[in-house]
């Protein structure tokens, strides 16, 4: 299969990236980012491309299954605006893109508590984000709701220190709906999905995407 991925410098990405390569079933992973990569293999193509300008790239997403797990904090955005603008209108455009090119199968990360109703912006936007690409009806779309999620190396200290809580509360038998979830193993999920031979619309909750990684596909 030939993979696409957009989001391929964040945590989620790279894990998504590094396995794509090593898994077999992939005989190709082309992923479109604001700068390089700084790995290489055969298996990889990259495009480094302007996401505010779809006309001079959507014609290169072309393949079988497409991943988005772009996204961004709005500190680092430095405005809700401009969080919209990676979180939703970048990724919008990308499955629009890849729609239009005649890729079945759409693979999106979300979060936990997205809805349109939310009154809490994040939320809402996921929400808005998740009913935009269901509405372009590809032939299988399969949308992750993780909620902490565990990255290596994080030089988040409220991420960091919010994960050894939990997890200790864990321990304690508290929160185990909120367990924090390593992005290796929500990568892992992701391609078990695009594995999965069926059409339709479906979402893999928290508590399921610990199962889905372990699937054996």
């Amino acid at each position: 299969m030939k993979a696409l991925v957009i989001g391929a410098t964040g945590a989620t990405g790279k894990e998504l990236v590094q396995q794509l390569l090593l898994d077999q079933d992939f005989s190709e992973v082309i992923v479109f980012v604001r700068k390089p990569l700084t790995i290489y293999n055969d298996k990889l193509t990259t495009h480094v491309v302007n996401f505010q300008n779809p006309e001079e790239w959507k014609n290169l997403v072309v393949g079988d299954v497409a991943f988005s797990c772009l996204g961004t904090t709005l500190k680092d955005a430095g405005s809700k605006e401009a969080q919209r603008k990676v979180d939703y209108d970048y990724q919008l455009e990308f499955a629009k893109a890849a729609k239009e090119n005649n890729v079945s199968d759409y693979v999106l990360v979300s979060a936990y508590g997205a809805n349109t109703q939310s009154k809490i912006f994040y939320s809402k936007m996921k929400g808005e984000l998740e009913v935009a690409v269901k509405n372009l009806h590809f032939d299988k779309i399969t949308i992750f709701k993780p909620g902490m999620l565990e990255r290596k190396d994080s030089e988040r200290t409220g991420e960091v220190l919010g994960s050894r809580i939990i997890k200790f509360a864990n321990k304690l038998g508290l929160f185990e709906s909120q367990k924090p979830l390593p992005t290796s193993v929500l990568a892992k999920a992701m391609i078990n999905a695009s594995k999965i031979k069926s059409n339709g619309y479906s979402t893999v909750e928290l508590a399921n995407i610990f199962s889905f990684a372990e699937k054996s596909i």
